[in-house]
């Protein structure tokens, strides 16, 4: 099934997919986990970036409002990257490494870019709140930076 087409599957009221992978810490990470609490999932093209940045610490400056849900990011990049990324702006959630771009591959956020012209696989930047029973309640593609966290707030506050 291509990228595009599962994509459309994973509309608001569908499952999120199941997936194992490693955080930050070299611990394995698995859809389960995810359950029994309200979980904000973001995909993100690349640590200690700019704009991938100013999302983190957005998010980690955000925890509190997020009450129990839990956050986890998740790019491409390594184990190794994401450590030194939370380290580096004291991020408080995990990090998970989707180095062969499996779980991107099968939310559909791995997609063909353009930049000055020249055309690259990568994520694009994107959004899940899934419900405390792993169930995909709100989808932000595309997404700019300015301002998202707070609208996570917002859409999470109506889950309560």
């Amino acid at each position: 099934m291509s990228a595009a087409a599962e994509a459309q599957i994973l509309a608001e009221g569908t499952a999120f997919p199941n997936f194992s992978l490693l955080n930050q810490d070299g611990e394995t990470v698995s859809h389960e986990s995810l359950k029994g609490h309200p979980t904000i999932v973001y995909f993100y093209p690349k640590d200690d970036t700019s704009g991938c940045t100013a999302e983190a610490c957005a998010f980690r400056d955000l925890m509190p409002d997020f009450g129990n849900a839990a956050v986890i990011g998740v790019s491409p990049d390594s184990v190794r990257s994401h450590k030194k990324f939370i380290e580096k702006y004291s991020l408080n959630f995990t990090l998970l490494a989707d180095v062969d771009q499996s779980l991107c591959n099968a939310v559909g956020v791995w997609v063909e870019k353009s930049m000055y012209g020249k055309k690259y696989m990568g994520v694009e930047r994107t959004t899940f709140l899934l419900d405390s029973e792993g169930i995909i309640r709100k989808v932000w593609r595309k997404v700019k930076v300015d301002g998202h966290g707070r609208e996570v707030v917002d859409e999470l506050a109506k889950l309560s």
